[in-house]
């Protein structure tokens, strides 16, 4: 036995026992906005921070122990204060949007809770239904919501052919896996000569979006309850969006020709997809693959397998996400990067207009 590696890995492992711990308080700090009342604040002790956030004291004080100990936060020991670094701000806190790696970080206490029904889909291979994932939903809201607050108008829209100057005139955009609708109403909002239309398969989420709609007099946006693999078209679209929503699909291939078919002939199509390759070996250079393939065993790749699917999985890959887009008649597929959205690959691709 190697001594040196044994003792490497005991080192390891005591680091993913202390990372997975501070994930949750992470988690905790942002929910709680405990994060948001230390920034740009002066040293504080616990009572001070408690006072602050309106907590209770003996909480906040275990709390600031643990991020202390995590070196997130900096403690004097002779006042007995904590301090969130400037350097730390903008990664941990609101301010930060999209960069706010302690709002991603909710996403490791919400897969624990479907540990147990992960577990047995090991044994049955039946996969985990959206219908378990409590406040999933609520969490990918949140996080989508703060990207395309930073970068849909100025990034993402941008990244498709004459999409800004089409929408600017009026065209007709659609995007499938919508969730509350909030890139649409955002879209709605900076483009009123244009019409916009929004498809789930939540009723739940259709209904919220529709309220939000409605709350700020959009007239130009709707919202159709509808499986993608069940979508069509009475008219074509001008664009078609997808973000983060393919590779959990039971019926992959059916939607993106559904897509294809829905869109006119030089319509475009943005699909914003986990940015990863297509094999292991390459997807072992990036330092968030074990974050990746966690995320695709307990969510992506089992709720697509709940629904006697694919279960391509979060990181299907640029290779095969091409592949497939050819496979539904796309042209002209290209990849785009939005500085923004620093964890996905947008891929933009045409329905080739069909010759007499």
């Amino acid at each position: 036995m190697d001594k040196a590696r044994a003792k490497a890995f005991l080192g390891s492992m005591v680091g993913y026992i202390n990372g997975g711990s501070i994930a949750m308080m992470c988690s905790i700090g942002h929910r709680t906005g405990l994060f948001d009342s230390m920034a740009g604040a002066p040293a504080m002790t616990s009572e001070a921070l408690a006072e602050r956030a309106g907590l209770n004291e003996r909480y906040v004080r275990e709390w600031l122990w643990a991020m202390a100990s995590a070196a997130i936060v900096d403690y004097d020991a002779d006042t007995e204060s904590f301090l969130l670094p400037e350097e730390h701000r903008m990664l941990v806190t609101r301010a930060g949007g999209s960069l706010n790696l302690a709002a991603a970080l909710q996403s490791i206490s919400l897969l624990a809770q479907v540990e147990d029904d992960v577990v047995e889909a090991f044994q049955t291979g039946a996969g985990v239904p959206y219908s378990k994932y409590p406040n999933f939903q609520d969490f990918m809201a949140e996080q989508s919501g703060a990207k395309f607050d930073a970068a849909l108008l100025d990034e993402m829209i941008p990244n498709i052919p004459g999409a800004t100057e089409a929408l600017a005139k009026g065209a007709r955009l659609a995007d499938l896996g919508c969730g509350r609708g909030h890139a649409l109403i955002l879209l709605a909002e900076a483009f009123p000569n244009s019409s916009f239309h929004g498809f789930d398969f939540s009723s739940e989420a259709m209904l919220s979006a529709q309220s939000a709609a409605d709350e700020r007099g959009l007239t130009n946006l709707t919202f159709t309850e509808c499986d993608a693999a069940e979508f069509t078209a009475d008219e074509p679209f001008d664009f078609i969006t997808t973000f983060d929503a393919i590779h959990d699909q039971a019926q992959p291939a059916t939607v993106l020709r559904n897509i294809h078919d829905a869109l006119r002939d030089g319509g475009w199509y943005l699909c914003v997809e986990p940015k990863a390759e297509s094999t292991l070996a390459e997807n072992m250079l990036d330092p968030m693959a074990p974050f990746t393939y966690t995320m695709s065993t307990m969510h992506c790749m089992s709720v697509s397998l709940a629904g006697g699917g694919e279960g391509l999985g979060t990181a299907w890959g640029t290779q095969r996400v091409i592949e497939h887009l050819e496979t539904a008649g796309f042209s002209n597929i290209e990849t785009r990067a939005a500085p923004q959205d620093r964890t996905n690959t947008h891929f933009v691709a045409t329905r080739a207009a069909t010759t007499a």
